[in-house]
Formats: C-alpha cells, structure tokens, sequence
C-alpha cells in the first residue's frame, strides 16, 4: 500500500448508535468537537500552502458512514476543490460495519472516497456483546465484502482483551480478519478510559485489565500471522495523546511504543527458538538489518537478559548486518 501524507480530522462519536463500553472518543482522538466543513477547508488551506500535494484526507473517530448524509457531503464537498487542484489524493474514512451498503459506497466513491476502515473489533459474537458493539461479525463480513467489491481499499480494526475474550479467541479473530483479505489493519489492545462503562466494569471486578504484558503476549502471537500472509499491520496499540498520556488511561494496555514492545517479543521469540541448539555457557554473536538491532536488543536489554537467562548462555551480542532482510543469523558461538 503506497504510504503518502495523512492530514487527520475527528469526529468524534457522530453517526454512533451507542457507546461501547471501552469508547470515549473524545479522549481517545484528543479531539473535543467534531470537524466541520470549515476545519476541512482550514486543513487543506495550510497543507496547499505548505506546498503538499497528493495527501490524503482522513476522517477517524465516530461512524462517517451513520451520520447524517447532509453531514456527510458537508465534510466531503468541502474537500472536493482540493481534490481537483491536487492538493488530496484520496479521502479515507472509518465506520461500523453495519452502516454499509452499495448506496453509501457509491455515494463515497463519487466525493473521491479511496479507503473505508472498518471497526470490526472481534469475530466473537460474545464479545462483541459483551463490549456494546451492536453488531455482530456476520455485519463485518458482509461490509467488508461489499467494500472490495465497490474497488474501495479496506482496512480492517480489531481490538484485544476485550470483555469476555481471551488469548485463544483474539487469536481466532486474527485468522478470521486475515480470511477478509483486507488491505491493512489496525491492532487496539483494549484500553481501560476514565468515566467509560469498562472503566465502572473494572472497578467492580466485573472485568479483567488487560494488561501491557498480556498485549504484548497475544500480540506477538497475532502480528506474524499478518505478517505471513503480508497484510500491513498499519497501527498497533493507540496512538498517544495528551489526555491518555495524563491521566484518560486509567488502566489496560496504553504504552506510546506498545507496537516496538510487541515487535521486540516477536524476536525475542525466534531469537529463543533458533539458539535452542546452542550449549549452556556459551557466549553467541547474533546478526540481523541494522533497523533490527533496538528490537532484538530488546527495550533496557530485556530480551538480551530474558535469552541468556532461558537458555544459560554467558553473553549475547547483537550486531548489524546488512543483506540479511529479516533472518536473524547466528554469527559466532563460543564455548
């Protein structure tokens, strides 16, 4: 998927029948007001005047697709001018899986709409009960088939450690999502947000914190599953802002580099399986990409410290190597 320059707009909670459990968007997006058509020309106003050219105009937060359609062609007419002298490329939106059909898709497509994300969350309809979501996963099915078949990109959401999942059944949403051929994904572990009704469900005992440590764990076991089939994992764990960052996330999975700790396990995890071979006490030199080394390394040397404690090496050492893509190749061993 060609990367280009994302200007991003919120609007948060329109077109939201309900209010999940984990949601406030308004904390989630830092955003407090939803974008109107003047936010729109404003954005696009500084991106022209920057001299940008080709970017794509995103609308995250709420369900574009379930606002009104007045709404709707506000925001996108707004934008249409900056289509045409080339400022935007493309347009981007979110939405819930049961706010598609052929007729809003083709309504999209005409206002320049290139990419539709979709929040799908779980597979799991227990889950997606549980979590107030108030549809089920034969409506993420449904949509995502319908925006493949209008020639749109899509983008599918899945969240970990919601109520009533666990490891197993996150991992069976990320075979199902895989099943949707989307063009890219986005991986939220779950997020416990100040005054949402997660955070009362919580407190009350009624529902377990999905820790940073179980993301990482159940993460590391779903990204190579993307990975294998090459689906763009694009997000992995929120994105910081400054209401999370000082006080929103009042518990759950919220790190600013969760996608770097759960990357690091994934190697920590081949590294551990390629050394089993090796001796007790021997001291080993392992090469990967020159990118590679900070997640082999491992946060604080983590991983460097959990492997020669698992396996009883004396020393590990990592060191760049160019050409190897990404093998981790076992240098050097010596007893």
């Amino acid at each position: 998927m060609a990367k280009r320059s994302i200007i991003p707009l919120f609007i948060p909670h329109l077109g939201c029948p309900n209010d999940c459990v984990f949601c406030d968007q308004k904390r989630i997006s830092g955003s407090l007001s939803p974008a109107c058509g003047t936010d729109v020309i404003r954005a696009l106003e500084a991106a022209k005047a920057r001299g940008q050219r080709g970017v794509e105009l995103a609308f995250y937060g709420g369900s574009f697709t379930a606002i009104d359609r007045e709404i709707q062609q506000e925001l996108l007419s707004a934008a249409a001018p900056y289509r045409e002298n080339g400022t935007v490329g493309a347009v981007r939106l979110s939405t819930r899986p049961d706010a598609v059909d052929e007729d809003i898709l083709n309504f999209l497509s005409s206002w320049g709409v290139r990419t539709v994300e979709l929040g799908a969350q779980s597979l799991d309809e227990q889950v997606l009960l549980a979590s107030g979501r108030g549809h089920t996963a034969a409506d993420t099915v449904r949509a995502a088939g319908l925006v493949k078949a209008a020639g749109l990109q899509l983008i599918l959401q899945m969240m970990t450690g919601l109520p009533g999942s666990s490891r197993e059944s996150d991992v069976r949403t990320a075979h199902g999502v895989i099943a949707l051929r989307p063009d890219g994904v986005r991986i939220y572990p779950t997020v416990i947000v100040k005054n949402t009704a997660l955070e009362a469900m919580w407190r009350s005992g009624q529902y377990q914190e999905h820790t940073v440590e179980d993301a990482v764990a159940v993460c590391a076991d779903i990204l190579p599953l993307f990975q294998s089939v090459d689906i763009p994992v694009i997000r992995l764990g929120l994105n910081p802002t400054e209401e999370l960052s000082h006080g929103s996330a009042v518990g759950g999975a919220y790190h600013p580099a969760l996608g770097e700790l759960v990357r690091s396990e994934v190697m920590r995890r081949r590294a551990e399986a390629l050394l089993r071979e090796v001796p007790a006490g021997a001291a080993v030199i392992l090469g990967v990409e020159p990118r590679a080394v900070s997640a082999m390394t491992g946060q604080h040397r983590c991983n460097i410290t959990s492997l020669c404690a698992s396996l009883g090496l004396s020393a590990l050492t990592v060191r760049p190597m160019e050409g190897v893509g990404d093998e981790i190749i076992i240098v050097d061993v010596r007893a």
